[in-house]
């Protein structure tokens, strides 16, 4: 049994806009396009489990918990089969740096006290219209995505465009059909940040998943869930732009790419049955094609938490003096410098609470519990963790997969941290810088993730 649910999450103009340190305003203007929590709720005779795609950058812990009690206390789905997952569009609400706000920080924590409740709705939704589906899976390519890790000639790594670095342009299909073979609902899985829209828009965006909803709704029917990838070193070809133009664009194209996949994925597969040979113009084979009704999809969940090795961070206290100094000259800045002042010093003010935030919440610590979440459907498994792992995380856990299909992702269930694979720890850059965790730590998430799928493949009980 299927069902979905959606729910208009778009933040009221005036609301502070997060996502970029090199933003001069703090209020969005308005939405280009809506922003929705969208939920797909999986059951049979002993298992429930509710997928959530959200248009948000992310939650610390402290929301993402708020929004899956909410989940789990109205529709009595245990919280460890809930996916709360979030396409990470970084011209959204600010939902994560509520320290930098100075103006309007009453109206984000009046939407932030929505949430719960409105996304809980949308699950709700979802197990009151439930139906029962057949589904199958299949995967393209599509390349609007390059690896962000730029080498400058001086030897820095920066955000730009390495061409040369590794990339997943597959595009992973999931269908849900009804018995009349109509699309139920259809997920959508890659591997990209959504960092189409920069600091220079101010208006809420998806990005470009909310694109690839659109399109792929128009032209199959049915619900549309994206999930991000590994995308923590990913980037669009084409980005950190103010024009609205580029994340329709691109939108569009992996959009057309998904709903092509989608249209070749048949659930109800059929055997050819030749009938006869009739004379015409010429004898023409005339067959029949029997439908062959699959056997109902093995669904599980198994959720554990990793053990993760942390960097050292220093205590937190004059870290947050540095970043409390810093945000007191930003908002003089902000009442009487100029753009490029205040840009200046939003760069700064943003990564030194970054730094202060990492230090308040690791600081003593040597490992941090990190989940690894698997839900099998059938042929086809979804694995996610929270944070940003790198597309090389992803790649190695598909390649060693039991499963037909494997969709992994990061930014689920919440939480904030960059997830490098070793080699970057030795070249740097921002990736590095911010993640809390050590070098070590991508290796222990590859490996426990594939001990995860062989265990759900093991389960066809």
């Amino acid at each position: 049994m299927l069902g979905t649910g959606r729910v208009d999450i778009t933040p009221a103009p005036g609301t502070p806009q997060g996502g970029w340190g090199a933003q001069t305003h703090q209020r969005g203007s308005g939405a280009d396009m809506p922003l929705y929590a969208t939920a797909l709720v999986l059951s049979n005779s002993d298992t429930e489990v509710a997928i959530i795609d959200v248009d948000s950058i992310g939650f610390d812990s402290e929301w993402t918990g708020k929004i899956i009690d909410a989940v789990a206390n109205l529709t009595k789905i245990p919280s460890e089969h809930i996916r709360f997952s979030c396409t990470h569009t970084h011209s959204g609400p600010n939902t994560f740096r509520l320290s930098v706000i100075s103006e309007g920080l009453d109206m984000v924590l009046s939407y932030l006290d929505g949430l719960p409740m409105r996304i809980a709705s949308a699950v709700w939704q979802a197990q009151r219209n439930a139906v029962p589906v057949r589904c199958s899976a299949s995967a393209g390519k599509c390349e609007i995505n390059v690896n962000r890790r730029f080498k400058l000639p001086d030897g820095r790594i920066v955000v730009g465009r390495n061409w040369e670095g590794p990339i997943d342009p597959t595009v992973r299909v999931i269908r849900f059909d009804k018995l009349d073979e109509e699309p139920a609902a259809i997920i959508v899985h890659y591997s990209c940040h959504p960092t189409t829209m920069a600091w220079q828009c101010q208006c809420f965006t998806p990005d470009f998943p909310g694109v690839v909803r659109q399109v792929v709704e128009q032209n199959l029917g049915g619900t549309c869930l994206f999930l991000q990838g590994a995308a923590g070193n990913l980037t669009p070809r084409r980005g950190f732009t103010g024009d609205l133009k580029v994340y329709r664009h691109l939108g569009k194209k992996l959009g057309l790419e998904a709903a092509k996949i989608a249209a070749g994925i048949e659930t109800l597969p059929r055997r050819e049955r030749l009938e006869a040979a009739i004379e015409s113009g010429t004898a023409i084979a005339v067959y029949t094609d029997e439908p062959i009704e699959p056997a109902p999809p093995v669904l599980r969940v198994s959720s554990r938490f990793l053990s993760l090795p942390l960097k050292h961070f220093p205590p937190s206290e004059e870290l947050e003096s540095q970043a409390l100094a810093l945000q007191a000259e930003l908002d003089r800045l902000r009442a009487e410098g100029s753009d490029e002042e205040i840009r200046a010093m939003t760069a700064r003010a943003t990564q030194a609470m970054m730094w202060a935030d990492r230090a308040r919440l690791f600081h003593g610590k040597t490992r941090a519990n990190w989940q690894l979440q698997g839900i099998r459907i059938g042929a086809t498994a979804l694995l996610s963790v929270p944070g940003e792992p790198f597309n090389e995380i992803g790649q190695q856990i598909v390649a060693n997969s039991p499963f037909a299909h494997t969709l992994f992702s990061g930014y689920s269930n919440g939480g904030f941290g960059y997830l490098p694979v070793r080699t970057a720890y030795e070249e740097g850059g921002y990736e590095v810088e911010a993640s809390p965790f050590s070098s070590d730590a991508a290796e222990i998430v590859v490996q426990e993730g594939r001990r995860m799928l062989d265990d759900l493949a093991r389960d066809n009980k």
